[in-house]
Order: C-alpha cells, then structure tokens, then sequence
C-alpha cells in the first residue's frame, strides 16, 4: 500500500497521474472485460484524498462513480479511511451493493446507500456519503439549510431531512441495507443532497468533480449560515432563480478541483 501510495504521490506532483488498476470489470455473461478508464478511478482516489484534506470526510464516509459504460455498476473504494484509498483498493459493485470480486477484501456497510440512489437516480453519476460537523446541527433542529452564495448555489433547491425512524423505527442509525437505501433515496428525491437526522448527508451530482465540489462548499455554506445566524438580524439567501442561472455552469468547479488535486498530490 505504502508503494502504491508514494508512486500516485511522485505521479501527481508532475500534474499526471498512472495508477495500476486492478479492479475487475465483468460483462453482462459474467466474463472478464475492458477496464474501466484510468482516469476516472484516478479521480475517484482523488476524491476520497481531497475530501479528507478539506474535512468532509475523516475515517469515516466514502464516495463512488458510477460505471461508464454499465449503469447497473459502480465503484465504491474496500473499507477503509478515506484519505488512504489507492487504485487497487476500488471495487466494483451491482445495485444489489454486492462486490463483483471482493478477493476477500471487506465492502462498506452503508454501500446501500449508494446503489439504491443510482438505482433511483439514472441523472446522477457521483455520490458522496458523509458526516461533515457543519452539518449535524441542521439536521437536527428545523432550521433550513439555505444557500448563502454562489459557490453552494444548488442549496437553494433545497435540502430535505431524511430521518431514519420513519422507515425503520428504532435503529443504529445506519443504513445497513437496501430497503434503508431505497427509504434514503425517496427521502432525497430529485434533489441535490439531504441531511441525515443523527448522522451526516448525502450529496449527488453528475461528476466527480461536481460531486466534490457540492460536498466541499456545502460545508463552506452551513458554516456561514450558522455565523449568520448567531450575527442575528434579517439573513439574506441565495433565491432559486439565481440559483439556476448559477448552476447553468456544469463545470463550476473545475478551477477548484485542479487546484484540489494538485495539493493532494503534494
């Protein structure tokens, strides 16, 4: 692993990445196939790494991509700390959250997470699952989660409060399997990303890039609106129409996300 990880370090610093992939990718029969492109594992080790550095994520958490060329897969890293993630720690994954090949490698327990909302979501192609601090307050109390600028714009399509007693009852607060996810995914509906009660947040998006990004400065703007808050006074909040003019941008992030890699591979 130490190898691996000074090889992807040398790499980055350069502004290139080659990382060896050892994820398999089956076809439909079953049968070995083409792998998946290099680059997009590289940006799926990336993300884990950068949201660890920018505090999204800590041991905890994950983010996945899902399959470019099969919509019914997608790569998720083993269970691990986020910020240690190598290429041959990626695994591939059905929408049942089921490993294509765990070569006796373990899988992360709330996996579920992420195959119901693709399975829901055929727009969303990244998601990150996490338990950034900023963000436990709001859902916890029935204050809103509002956009307060431009760089968290798509907060102002709202951010619902999934709690997990309405579909389980009384639980350990993970979502520990597929009918959980599915009660995750409808509780999220077409939205952004949702907070979950007692937990963290989930956040989509159509990238990586985008995904990290939403998670980055979705953390940014519940920081901000709770300084607001305590400033007291009459708050003025990002309004849905500016909202979408903002969000007309699909690459709004990608000066900030080259800047992110670059640090990661310092």
């Amino acid at each position: 692993m130490m190898t691996n990880r000074r090889t992807f370090l040398i790499a980055c610093s350069s502004g290139v990445v080659t990382l060896a992939l050892t994820v398999p990718v089956l076809s439909q029969s079953g049968a070995s196939s083409a792998a998946p492109p290099t680059a997009l594992i590289e940006d799926l080790v990336a993300g884990n790494r950068i949201l660890a550095m920018e505090g999204v994520l800590d041991g905890m958490g994950h983010i996945s991509v899902r399959h470019p060329s099969r919509t019914d897969r997608f790569f998720l890293a083993r269970s691990m700390a986020p910020e240690l993630v190598t290429a041959a720690d990626i695994l591939e994954y059905d929408l049942e959250g089921q490993p294509i090949d765990a070569r006796d490698r373990t899988s992360y327990l709330e996996r579920f997470i992420h195959s119901e909302i693709y399975r829901a979501r055929p727009d969303i192609r990244a998601i990150v699952h996490c338990h950034t601090p900023s963000l436990i307050p709001f859902a916890a109390s029935d204050v809103p989660l509002r956009a307060m600028y431009h760089m968290a714009a798509f907060v102002a399509e709202g951010v619902p409060v999934w709690d997990i007693r309405k579909a389980g009852g009384v639980t350990d607060l993970l979502v520990r399997d597929a009918k959980l996810g599915r009660a995750l995914a409808q509780g999220l509906g077409q939205k952004p990303a949702a907070l979950m009660r007692g937990h963290g947040a989930v956040v989509v998006a159509g990238s990586i890039p985008n995904v990290v990004g939403r998670s980055i400065y979705l953390d940014v703007n519940a920081r901000a609106q709770s300084q607001a808050i305590a400033l007291g006074g009459k708050i003025t909040y990002v309004e849905a129409d500016e909202a979408k003019l903002r969000m007309g941008d699909t690459n709004e992030y990608s000066r900030a996300w080259d800047l992110w890699k670059r640090k990661v591979a310092r």
